[in-house]
């Protein structure tokens, strides 16, 4: 009984020591997060400055050169952005005593520089052209602008070696955590072992003190009687802390599989079956042959020597190998990072091994999309570089062509050839106005707009445009918010994303305008890193076309990307639209299904005071079994997050085959919340009819990216039923649940 507390003491002293660690190093990670998500918004301030220089210097130029107005306002606009720029830049960097002696420094330059820049300005505006060419001759202001972006650039340089320090530390903090998941999990396995042959033993002893007594029986009744009480306590302490065991096991979040020599699983936890799809009763083959396994890259297939169970069973301990598993069925791939090591005998033979798997795809899904928002912030920056230079030289072209052409009339050919010069140079600068609103920079003239009625007028103007085979209808929110941006560029981006939609649809179809107040909660931003939590105003414009790949949505808003055949499109429509939101300080979101259709929304900035602030929903907890069907991973878990902070319990799989399965099962619970719209060949609705056969009086809630009115509209799902249209807030969320389960 002694060695029996002895052991169960050293074991939880043991795991206490590793839960300290365990939570040490938590902190310590999320401290590291911390640090890079402030050199992430450093850097991106810099992006965000580093071609306000030269545009402050170029503008001030243009005007010493033309006398051209425009460009004495934009030296003003762009100075007072390079101001703003570098005091943000100064708040972000104070607690970095280096960097910040480097940016009080470089902001002398910058007064400097805007100084002579205004001087230029002044000379041209007084006639004192002599005086405005000695001073750009002298190229002062160019050098100072040029040691400017020489101070960002070594900024940068800076704080991407903070990034990848930070980012390593991240790294391995990750693998110490893994490490010790596995260290506890092992030493759960030997200590229940222990405890199991330390009660066994005890059991022996007992046995065999009772044999040896039998002659002596009345007078050790006592001894006999004592013996047993101590043996019943060791077995109820016995019982507790296996309980405790088996409860900690069961609810780790990691899936766990235990594993003998010739690869069958002694031992797995729910996680297992969640997570990697394990039924008891599978061989390790039999679950490889679930999934194709591939390299962290997700294209070059793993060869078997290197699959985590070869590696352990050979001998090796590993933590942190990264790999993708692409189900056979059509589920959605999922990325994983498996620690492993031997379990070894007596005799120091390996007898199996224990395997655990962390599921890192919804970090994985994150990490591209912050990719794809710096990819096009970067091609954003360098396309409004060469486009704002250019301009300056075309307006320079345009200005001498239109000076040539009237002093040609006089002599028909040539004054023929000027006035092709001249269109050609209007048709580069409509180009140069494309690219310009892709980088956010273009001249924008925003006021209060009422939103509803620039639907309406632009609707009018597209029935003719689209023809007779595109039926075009408008769902406008009577309460909306007017909206603070440019009405000509909002008109020429409905116009574009219109025209997309035809093409989108050869045979005809339907376009569906619609208009709503929303708000964008944190949730929303933490999967969306270039969006503000706020309140918007929601524009959405749906088709019923061929809809998109995951592959054409990544490119969609890249300049000169296009689907269409060679001369149908300049691939300049949706990067426009992308710019002028992102400009006018909105966002936008495009959900599209292969087959389907097309969703895109725009989230504008109200005007201001246009939008009450409303108290928030009272938020009701509740208690049933929700089973969710959503294919995307990262929806997925998200929604599995928030039900259970709503004191929902959750049942989630990510098709309608696997939720059939387990309707066939006999697991109950008591809502269906699917998505509409889903890959198997399946969609929500017919998982509905499927399941409805089955448990008649099922209560179902179905979700999309779709709007509500686009779901109908394309007639996907019967008037009346119940639909939860994403992005939701907590509040909504548990308002419809309430509503379907009837409460």
């Amino acid at each position: 009984m002694a060695s029996q507390r002895l052991i169960l003491g050293s074991g939880l002293a043991i795991l206490l020591v590793i839960s300290a660690a365990s939570i040490g190093l938590d902190v310590r990670s999320r401290s590291e997060i911390d640090s890079v998500e402030r050199t992430l918004s450093v850097l991106k301030r810099i992006s965000d400055a580093r071609a306000l220089p030269r545009s402050v210097e170029s503008a001030a130029r243009g005007f010493a050169l033309t006398g051209d107005a425009s460009f004495a306002d934009e030296f003003r606009e762009q100075s007072t952005a390079l101001t703003a720029a570098f005091d943000g830049l100064m708040a972000a960097v104070k607690s970095a005593p280096d960097e910040a002696q480097l940016i009080t420094g470089t902001r002398a330059d910058v007064k400097r520089a805007i100084a002579l820049g205004a001087e230029l300005i002044r000379m041209r505006s007084a006639g004192d052209t002599a005086g405005a060419a000695a001073l750009i001759s002298a190229g002062e202001s160019r050098a100072l602008m040029d040691k400017v972006g020489a101070a960002l650039d070594r900024l940068v340089t800076e704080e991407r070696r903070l990034l990848g320090i930070r980012t390593g530390q991240s790294k391995t903090n990750g693998r110490l955590l893994l490490a010790i998941d596995l260290a506890g999990v092992v030493l759960i396995l030997l200590l229940a072992v222990a405890l199991t042959l330390a009660a066994r033993r005890a059991s022996r002893e007992l046995q065999g003190a009772l044999s040896a007594t039998k002659a002596t029986n009345l007078s050790l009744e006592g001894k006999v009687a004592e013996r047993t009480k101590d043996l019943g306590a060791a077995l109820e302490g016995l019982r507790r802390s296996t309980s405790v065991m088996e409860t900690t096991f069961r609810s780790m979040a990691e899936a766990v599989l235990v594993i003998d020599a010739a690869g069958v699983v002694l031992l797995s936890n729910p996680a297992a079956e969640k997570m990697l799809r394990y039924k008891p009763g599978m061989t390790l083959r039999q679950l490889r042959a679930m999934s194709n396994v591939f390299q962290s890259d997700g294209e070059t297939p793993m060869q078997a020597d290197d699959m985590p169970s070869a590696k352990a069973l050979r001998g090796e301990e590993f933590d942190g190998l990264e790999f993708v598993a692409k189900p056979v069925r059509g589920a959605p791939p999922i990325h994983l990072v498996v620690s492993g090591c031997p379990l070894r005998d007596g005799d120091d033979a390996i007898t199996g091994a224990a395997l655990i798997y962390h599921d890192i795809t919804a970090s994985r899904e994150t990490e591209h999309k912050l990719q794809q928002a710096q990819k096009l912030d970067a091609i954003g920056k360098l396309t409004g570089g060469v486009a704002h230079d250019f301009n300056n030289m075309l307006t320079v072209i345009t200005g001498t062509t239109e000076t040539l052409v009237d002093s040609l009339r006089n002599q028909p050919k040539l004054a023929q050839t000027a006035e092709l010069i001249d269109r050609a140079a209007e048709r580069c600068r409509e180009l140069i106005q494309h690219l310009l609103a892709f980088a956010r920079r273009q001249p924008l003239e925003p006021r209060t707009v009422d939103i509803n009625g620039t639907v309406v007028d632009i609707a009018k103007l597209l029935r003719p445009t689209l023809g007779e085979q595109i039926e075009i209808d408008s769902v406008l929110a009577p309460d909306v918010a007017s909206v603070h941006i440019d009405p000509s560029q909002l008109a020429n981006s409905l116009l574009n994303m219109a025209i997309n939609s035809r093409d989108a649809m050869p045979n005809g179809g339907k376009l569906l305008f619609e208009t709503s107040n929303i708000v964008l909660d944190d949730a929303y931003a933490a999967t969306n890193p270039d969006i503000t939590p706020g309140r918007y105003v929601l524009l959405a414009v749906s088709d019923t076309g061929t809809g998109m790949s995951h592959a054409v949505q990544d490119k969609v808003f890249e300049p000169f990307f296009t689907t269409k055949e060679v001369g149908k499109g300049s691939g300049l429509g949706m990067s426009m639209v992308y710019g002028f939101v992102k400009q006018s300080g909105g966002h936008i979101k495009i959900y599209s299904e292969e087959g389907h259709g097309t969703t895109i929304k725009l989230y504008l900035p109200p005007a201001r005071g246009q939008v009450e602030a409303t108290a928030p929903e009272p938020v009701r907890r509740g208690s049933e079994v929700i089973l969710v069907v959503e294919d995307d991973q990262l929806v997925r878990n998200y929604v599995v997050t928030q039900l259970g902070a709503l004191g929902y319990k959750t049942i989630a799989v990510p098709d309608a085959r696997a939720a059939l399965a387990l309707v066939d099962k006999g697991e109950k619970f008591d809502l269906l919340f699917t998505d509409v719209i889903m890959p198997g060949g399946m969609n929500g609705r017919q998982l509905a009819d499927e399941v409805r056969k089955r448990r008649p009086g099922l209560k179902v809630l179905y979700t999309s990216g779709y709007t509500e009115n686009a779901i109908v509209h394309h007639g996907r799902l019967d008037e009346g039923v119940l639909l939860l249209a994403k992005p939701y807030r907590k509040a909504q969320l548990s308002s419809m649940l309430q509503q379907a389960l009837g409460e």
